[in-house]
């Protein structure tokens, strides 16, 4: 065969396995089938290579070429034979679907597009959908022009509106690839939510896939399509759109829009099925090597228009390497969501952000909350330790946690790499938790009641079993106070729930399941346990912490909170923040991939030669490793002893055990085969067959874990003889630098506007005493800080202050009181304009100004006040405290109605009732 008749061979199979019939056009028939592809069908101007016809209806034309050439020179060729006359049909027009096409690559123009341009597509379209498409009056292009109308901005922040208009605009433009960045906590899934109803409505999309990260991200998308409601809409999406979140390898025909990991959707495409488990793991998390890569297929029940458009959420490196193609294959527009891009990201969507939305941004307008840093280190976090030999101590079982109290073979030195995990020292653990308790007490939150919400991230599942023990301990509470949040754990998504929107638990501990993505908005701690290397999964771990939330929501779960959520803290305990980071790297060629990074590999679908056969050597080592017993638990849980399921593995990348198999399915059907006459689509079907059946034991998590387990040691030591002790615990030269200059911005603002603001003016102009400050005016001053890009509020500059006296060994600064009051910013412009030496709260200023000013007067009487008298003044002396100042007008509200009111002060004190308010007026504010 020749290169152009190899390739039109291709064509024709790609054809039928679209749902065309190919037919030579000396033997028409097009009432064969709904669609017929003429080859080289006579035209006015020479035969076209193929004509599609659909319904009887001539809709489109394929110029074919050898695999060699170049397609977009022959774009003049198709358009030529588009517009040209066909044969025996006097009354054809010019067609509306041009193709080029080799054995390798097709490219697709719809002619009827606002300037139309070609693009590479995977596969051939469908009968179906070019006649849905010939019989629709506009194209999907054209209504993405001219059918979007303005963007209603109500309910939206405005970041949210620049990213749909932005990306509108993209589309309009028909840019294939569109990246929206948008900061953590700033609403990408609402965001996306938005255009998708949008695009739906106005464009007419057929279906939308919203790929997802990990199951769990996927249940809170689905969540998310199901709580939105469109803007003047009175119904949620969901009913009127069917919403799918793909559990298997079905698509709802009625489906809209779905849900998906692109694990899940390889395994839809291949059909190669997959246990739910290995959903579960972000693929950020799993080591990976070029020759892993993902290739699919054609798969008719998934053809390539299936989707209009994906939206790529926490889109990272995977795909732009091993699972790019999963992407390729849809005929579909790509929109990626993400808060930490590099210039992978910025590659792979062609640089086309249509919109920017930092972190830096969404703290300048408050849409997330800035963060600190507090560090903790331990002698033995730092520098480990060393377990002599014969020492008496517990050895622990990994996966049943049983443990027996044996000798120690011999000695044992362990550094913070092997720290809760061959080794666990429960003393490290205990002052860990004992310092941050002590740090949330007394420096981070001294005014709570109750520990804010933490997240603390764990190493191991045993090592969080190991911490929610210790915090227990610690804190001297029961069962609901700390819960792990991990795929392991018993109904975790109820934990979860409850830790988003209940009081229990305090404290979560969680290793992957909501390291990223995942909302929980009143966390006010994260504690770092585990160092993490990449920057990119590092950043959105942070994220789980940014997230803003208002004084009442922040209530309903923490009851002793008094003001808005307006930060979190980072407590770093193994020197993650100073550890270096990587951005995300390319492909490794010959990386050495963990047992670990196999077994989900291969339970994801990596079924290449060199991943089943490093398997297959890694389960022979361990066969060879492990005693009896190990090995009797393995084949229980697979049915096959380890060393069979290493030979199954390496038979399936065997050569002669392929042609064996090949030439068995053969005989099999009935057709007398060779070695030498069998085909390569024989063999391949073949090696599928030994491969499905090889990796199929390995699809069971239990089993994976118990490999993973039975791999290292299997037990722990649990070092109790060496005890730790802290070295540091403190905020980080980080922190203490952002607390300087938050202080630095505060007193450069009350120097700029201290004849502009009232409030301010008020300690700036003598006498005090002829002016009088009041409440009204101390709100516009804290607004005035509060609002962006300043976002001072008096409990961030409290900290500030207290962090910076501490650093200087200065006058300590005393806490807030555990109510909140907006008068403390008088103690602060006081502190901060030098009329001040110590900051305390403005209550306990006014307490002692009153009590000097009352020892005065009962000085200065011929009798002292009376018990009643002096019951009135406190109330008075609380209500400054609270509100500045006091009128007439006060004594008819609580408290000092119920108490008799107006009436009842003149009564106590006469025609002294207007000079004492003015003396307390001026004596306890200024």
């Amino acid at each position: 065969m020749s290169p152009e008749q190899k390739a039109r061979a291709i064509i024709d199979k790609k054809l039928e396995q679209s749902g065309w019939q190919v037919q030579d056009y000396r033997k028409i028939n097009l009432g064969a089938a709904l669609g017929i592809a003429v080859r080289e069908h006579p035209t006015d101007t020479g035969p076209a290579d193929y004509i599609l016809y659909v319904n009887r209806i001539a809709v489109g034309v394929i110029e074919a070429k050898k695999d060699e050439s170049i397609l977009s020179v022959h774009e003049p060729q198709t358009t030529r034979y588009a517009n040209s006359q066909l044969k025996w049909r006097k009354d054809s027009k010019a067609l509306a679907f041009l193709f080029e096409a080799t054995g390798q690559i097709i490219h697709f123009t719809d002619s009827r597009d606002p300037a139309p341009r070609a693009r590479e597509i995977f596969h051939f379209f469908k009968p179906e959908t070019l006649q849905t498409w010939y019989n629709q009056p506009n194209t999907l292009r054209h209504r993405l022009i001219h059918d979007m109308p303005e963007l209603p901005a109500e309910g939206l922040r405005d970041c949210q509106v620049s990213a749909i208009t932005g990306l509108e605009k993209s589309l309009a433009e028909n840019r294939p690839r569109s990246l929206i960045h948008m900061a953590t906590g700033a609403g990408k899934t609402f965001t996306a939510i938005n255009a998708i109803y949008r695009i739906l409505k106005h464009a007419e999309a057929k279906r939308i896939l919203f790929l997802v990260d990990t199951r769990n991200l996927g249940k809170q998308a689905q969540q998310e399509f199901h709580g939105f409601k469109p803007t003047g809409k009175e119904t949620f999406f969901h009913e009127n759109h069917v919403v799918q979140r793909l559990a298997s390898s079905t698509i709802d025909n009625a489906a809209e829009v779905c849900i998906c990991t692109i694990q899940r959707m390889y395994s839809i495409l291949s059909g190669q099925e997959i246990d739910d488990s290995v959903e579960d793991l972000s693929l950020n998390e799993i080591r990976q090597n070029e020759k892993q890569a993902k290739f699919v297929q054609y798969n008719p029940a998934i053809p390539i228009e299936t989707f209009d458009f994906i939206i790529v959420d926490e889109c990272h490196r995977s795909i732009y390497n091993l699972w790019k193609q999963v992407l390729d294959y849809f005929d579909a527009y790509l929109i990626g969501l993400t808060a930490t891009p590099d210039k992978r990201t910025f590659g792979f969507f062609n640089e086309n952000i249509v919109a920017e939305y930092s972190y830096e941004d969404s703290v300048l307008d408050g849409v997330n909350v800035g963060y600190d840093v507090y560090e903790i280190e331990t002698e033995i976090t730092k520098a480990g330790a060393t377990l002599k030999a014969k020492e008496w101590v517990d050895h622990r079982d990994k996966l049943t946690r049983k443990k027996r109290w044996e000798q120690t073979e011999e000695e044992t030195d362990y550094n913070h790499k092997q720290l809760d995990r061959s080794v666990v020292n429960p003393s490290q653990i205990r002052q860990v938790i004992k310092a941050m308790k002590q740090a949330v007490e007394t420096t981070l939150y001294p005014n709570r009641k109750e520990v804010p919400k933490t997240l603390i991230f764990a190493k191991t599942d045993s090592h969080a079993d190991d911490i929610i023990k210790m915090v227990r301990e610690v804190y001297g509470q029961g069962n609901h106070f700390c819960q792990k949040v991990t795929y392991s754990a018993k109904n975790p998504d109820a934990v979860l729930n409850d830790f988003r929107i209940d009081h229990y638990p305090r404290i979560a501990v969680t290793v992957d399941m909501i390291a990223t993505g995942t909302d929980v908005k009143p966390l006010e701690i994260l504690l770092f346990m585990r160092d993490v290397r990449s920057k990119g999964y590092y950043e959105q771990m942070k994220g789980r912490g940014v997230r803003s939330l208002s004084y009442e929501e922040l209530h309903k779960v923490s009851n002793s909170a008094t003001t808005d959520k307006d930060r979190f803290v980072l407590i770093d305990a193994v020197g993650v923040e100073k550890t270096l980071k990587t951005e995300s790297r390319q492909l490794e060629k010959n990386p050495t991939l963990s047992l670990k990074d196999l077994l989900q590999g291969v339970a994801m679908g990596h079924r290449d030669d060199d991943s089943l056969q490093s398997l297959a050597n890694r389960l022979i080592r361990l066969n060879k490793q492990l005693d009896k017993k190990q090995l009797k638990e393995l084949e229980a849980i697979s049915d096959k002893p380890v060393n069979q399921l290493a030979k199954d593995l390496l038979n399936a990348t065997d050569p002669d055990s392929i042609t064996q198999q090949a030439l068995a399915n053969a005989k099999g059907a009935g057709i007398l085969r060779t070695e030498e006459t069998l085909t390569e689509d024989e063999r391949q079907t073949a090696r599928e067959q030994l491969v499905q059946t090889a990796c199929a034991p390995f699809d069971q998590p239990e089993l994976r874990e118990k490999i993973e387990t039975a791999r290292r040691d299997r037990y722990q030591i649990i070092d109790h003889i060496n005890t730790d002790q802290v070295t540091f615990s403190g905020f980080s030269q980080q922190a203490q630098e952002n607390a300087e200059k938050l202080i630095t911005t505060f007193t450069d603002f009350i120097q700029q506007h201290k004849d502009d603001i009232e409030a301010l003016s008020f300690f700036y102009q003598q006498p005090y005493q002829r002016r009088q400050l009041t409440f009204e005016m101390i709100e516009v001053l804290h607004e005035a800080l509060a609002k962006p890009p300043l976002l001072l509020t008096t409990e961030k500059l409290w900290s500030a202050y207290s962090r910076v006296q501490e650093a200087r060994q200065q006058t300590p600064v005393k806490g807030q009181n555990q109510q909140r009051q907006l008068t403390d910013v008088i103690a602060l412009v006081r502190f901060a304009m030098g009329l001040d030496q110590e900051l305390k709260p403005f209550t306990d200023q006014v307490d002692g100004r009153f009590k000097q000013w009352i020892f005065r007067h009962n000085a200065q009487r011929a009798t002292a006040f009376t018990p009643e008298q002096t019951e009135w003044l406190r109330l008075i002396k609380d209500h400054i405290a609270a509100s500045c100042c006091i009128v007439r007008d006060d004594f008819d509200f609580s408290p000092f109605v119920n108490k008799g009111g107006l009436h009842k002060m003149f009564n106590l004190f006469g025609k002294e009732l207007d000079t004492i308010m003015n003396e307390l007026n001026q004596e306890l504010v200024a």
